[in-house]
């Protein structure tokens, strides 16, 4: 009744290591199934834009003939050179309550990585800062679009294996009736306007008739703006490219604004409608024909709309802009947006660094409050 650990080398191997989430959280109430299509391209080393310089392989852990867990474990070559790091990650985390088999399936990441010349494994993290990253170690409720989920029980185990927390990051919420209730707006409307002024900042939509161009500028800005982050790694072209059409599926242009100061691009927020409240109701599964997937997702959709959620997955402005209040204008800018569109009655914005004491302090001046943590861990090999 030992483990056994196997390395993912055929499509036969493949298969159970795929659809292993399915069989884990079959009775979780909140976990939110991908669509199949979405999650095979993330693996797929030939289609997922990351393993252009990802370097990995995958792992499952057996007990006698029962699958009960899976892990990954690469190196990212970007991030070394752009961090002049020699450090390797692991991903793809998932496991029942069994310390030996989170044990094993931990340890033979970081021999993997050892062994490929690293120093140091860094997680959980599928597979860049742009994907899955970060452990949800508080607020286990249903997760928000691209934000990752897991049991309570992990941390416990990825501290037995030696790993120790390096880096929180914050999600934050504020909803509708926090900011009716609380003559909240009207305060922020003031001090942006005087911000405004003082700074020469102007704030605009996305034009909807030139939505190419307007990508361009964002990808253009994404990269400047998040180059200081930690842990951050700039996107390749073909990355950027898979964002905006991963985006430009659930895009709603009335959250999206760009930030100007004296009249350069200094600066973005993109809000999105949680297009996790129609996937949790559309149920993707294995065996099922992902059309009839997508076809019960467009009536939760658009017949029958469920979504009451806005996400702020991206804002960024440019280091020689900062400090001088872009940042609160352009939230300002959506905050009101939101308020404007009835059908958001809730708003969550993350991740943010809990480092990042500016935004930290923006979030909470607005009303907002922290309501769920990830954490990454460490492991000096």
């Amino acid at each position: 009744m030992g483990i056994t650990i196997r390395k993912v080398e055929t499509s036969a191997d493949f298969k159970p290591f795929f659809e292993f989430s399915w069989t884990l959280y079959k009775d979780d109430p909140n976990w939110v199934p991908p669509l199949l299509s979405m999650r095979r391209e993330q693996f797929d080393k030939q289609k997922g834009p990351a393993w252009e310089y990802l370097e990995g392989d995958y792992f499952t852990a057996w007990r006698d003939d029962k699958l009960v867990g899976t892990i990954s474990a690469y190196i990212n070559h970007r991030h070394n050179e752009f961090h002049n790091e020699h450090i390797g990650w692991f991903g793809a985390f998932e496991v029942y309550d069994d310390a030996e088999a989170a044990a094993a399936l931990l340890n033979t990441a970081a021999d993997w990585v050892k062994a490929h010349g690293g120093s140091l494994i860094r997680g959980p993290q599928t597979f860049t800062t742009h994907e899955e990253t970060g452990l949800l170690v508080d607020g286990f409720e249903r997760p928000i679009l691209l934000m990752p989920y897991n049991p309570p029980y992990y941390e416990k185990h990825i501290l037995a294996a030696g790993y120790t927390p390096v880096m929180d990051t914050y999600s934050f919420y504020i909803g509708r009736k926090d900011v009716q209730e609380t003559g909240l707006f009207e305060r922020l409307e003031r001090v942006t306007h005087s911000i405004m002024k003082r700074s020469r900042i102007t704030i605009r939509p996305v034009e909807r008739k030139n939505m190419k161009q307007e990508f361009d500028l964002f990808k253009e800005l994404y990269n400047a703006a998040w180059e200081k982050n930690w842990s951050f790694v700039p996107m390749t072209p073909r990355e950027l490219d898979g964002m905006v059409k991963s985006l430009g599926q659930f895009f709603d242009p009335d959250l999206a604004f760009f930030g100007y100061v004296n009249d350069v691009p200094a600066g973005f927020i993109m809000g999105v409608p949680d297009f996790n409240e129609v996937l949790y109701r559309a149920r993707a599964k294995p065996g099922t024909p992902e059309i009839i997937t997508l076809l019960k997702a467009l009536y939760f959709w658009k017949i029958r709309p469920v979504i009451d959620t806005a996400r702020v997955p991206l804002m960024g402005v440019k280091e020689e802009y900062r400090k001088k209040g872009l940042d609160a204008a352009m939230y300002f800018y959506l905050l009101r947006a939101l308020m404007n569109n009835p059908i958001y009655l809730h708003s969550d914005s993350g991740w943010i660094l809990s480092t990042n004491d500016t935004m930290v302090s923006i979030s909470l001046n607005f009303g907002s409050r922290i309501y769920r943590t990830y954490r990454y861990y460490d492991r000096a090999l």
